[in-house]
């Protein structure tokens, strides 16, 4: 099964959020769902795509999530989709 790194973010409270996910389109929607019992996405509704990394194995995605959390870095995400190549050596390093 193929996952899907992703980086959503919010307008509204000038954050991003990062995720995992094998159905990245239903996961969009669950985060953007008022009426789902969420405690921190809720705040951000509208959530946008910030960045999407397809095609992985769970575990590549998994470690490429908890490798953005630990960052905890506006301009380091950024910089990660302003540059693609930064994104394919990170998931050369992954592997």
């Amino acid at each position: 099964m193929n996952y899907t790194t992703y980086i959503l973010y919010s307008k509204t409270i000038d954050r991003f959020y990062i995720g995992y996910s094998s159905n990245f389109p239903e996961r969009l929607q669950y985060h953007n769902n008022p009426e789902k019992y969420r405690i921190w996405t809720k705040r951000g509704i509208p959530w946008e795509v910030f960045l999407t990394i397809d095609e992985l194995e769970k575990s590549v995605s998994r470690k490429l999530e908890l490798h953005l959390k630990r960052m905890e870095s506006k301009k380091y995400i950024k910089h990660l989709k302003a540059n693609p190549q930064l994104v394919k050596d990170l998931l050369t390093r992954m592997t």
